[in-house]
């Protein structure tokens, strides 16, 4: 299976980097308003860039019609088109692929079939504020480089002992 159209959003990215804290998601979607399909058969992922005061739209990636048959084989090229995501929004998401999903990083959030983008971006960024759940709070420690072992040094500088 391969994807038959992508779209990118140039300096998008880039104009909102920047930003401390930022995190990308995806939804499997139809329309780009509405998360309306399953992971495995998604049609399209639109792929947005959301920090706590703004959500940018940086690609939409569109496959195929493709069916729930249990073929691992179309879930390579979207994973690579997930790359740096920290979650994927969808219906539903097989047992394996959401394996597949984790081990890549990336967080399967089931959502309730119609749900509105802009509604869960809008929650994003309110958590982003407030302060994040589980699953964000972990993404963002991974971006951040994960457990930064190097405070302690910077701790045994300012004369910290055992």
């Amino acid at each position: 299976m391969a994807m038959e159209r992508r779209i990118r959003v140039v300096d998008t990215e880039e104009s909102l980097q920047h930003e401390k804290v930022s995190v990308r998601v995806a939804f499997a979607t139809t329309d780009l308003k509405h998360v309306d399909q399953h992971f495995g058969s998604a049609q399209c992922f639109a792929i947005y860039l959301v920090n706590p005061d703004h959500a940018s739209l940086l690609e939409a990636s569109q496959f195929g019609k493709l069916i729930q048959d249990g073929n691992e084989d179309k879930l390579t090229v979207k994973l690579e088109v997930l790359q740096g995501c920290a979650a994927v929004f969808s219906q539903a998401v097989g047992g394996s692929a959401a394996r597949r999903l984790l081990a890549s990083g990336i967080q399967p959030v089931k959502v309730s079939a119609g749900s509105n983008i802009n509604e869960l971006l809008d929650s994003l960024k309110a958590e982003l504020i407030s302060g994040p759940t589980a699953w964000l709070a972990q993404a963002l420690k991974r971006q951040s480089g994960g457990d930064d072992s190097s405070r302690f040094d910077d701790m045994e500088e300012e004369g910290w002992n055992e």
